[in-house]
């Protein structure tokens, strides 16, 4: 009596572990096909659990990468901060100074004369102002030229 209810029970075990393998077909009494169509599922879901494995491991990876190149742009960031306030005082320290360049001075052909020099042509050219480019201290608005073909087209 006591080996027909083990074998009862695990017929039981046997039909339950049939219908949760494929619940959409009627249990199978055959055990050797029931225990080819588990190992077959059991290897399928090892089989999706390392894929699912490489994936994170492939994530974790990518976050880090992330991670290193959110440090570089934002030290970065800071860098190119201090930059501009650099650059914002130096502008200031400029609009500081008073605006306007005295004029140069006048060269008369008498004064070439004095010194030594031939009068006419031939004067050694003289520079009132320093070496600097003058269009920085334009406004802005004069010194654009996206507009220039609307405002004045080319005369032919």
């Amino acid at each position: 009596m006591p080996s027909t209810n083990v074998q009862h029970f695990v017929n039981n075990r046997f039909m339950e572990l049939s219908s949760i393998l494929e619940p959409e077909r009627p249990p199978k009494t055959d055990k050797a096909a029931i225990l080819v169509d588990a190992v077959r599922m059991v290897t399928q879901l090892r089989g999706e659990a390392q894929k699912l494995k490489d994936s994170i491991s492939s994530l974790h990876d990518r976050i880090k990468e992330l991670k290193a190149e959110k440090n570089e742009l934002r030290d970065e960031k800071q860098r190119l901060k201090a930059e501009k306030e650099k650059l914002e005082q130096q502008l200031k320290a400029m609009n500081s100074q008073p605006s306007f360049m005295p004029p140069a001075p006048a060269f008369p052909a008498a004064f070439a004369t004095a010194q030594g020099q031939v009068p006419g042509n031939k004067l050694v050219p003289f520079f009132g102002y320093p070496g600097v480019a003058m269009w920085q201290f334009m406004p802005p608005a004069s010194v654009d030229t996206s507009e220039d073909h609307v405002l004045r087209p080319p005369v032919a």
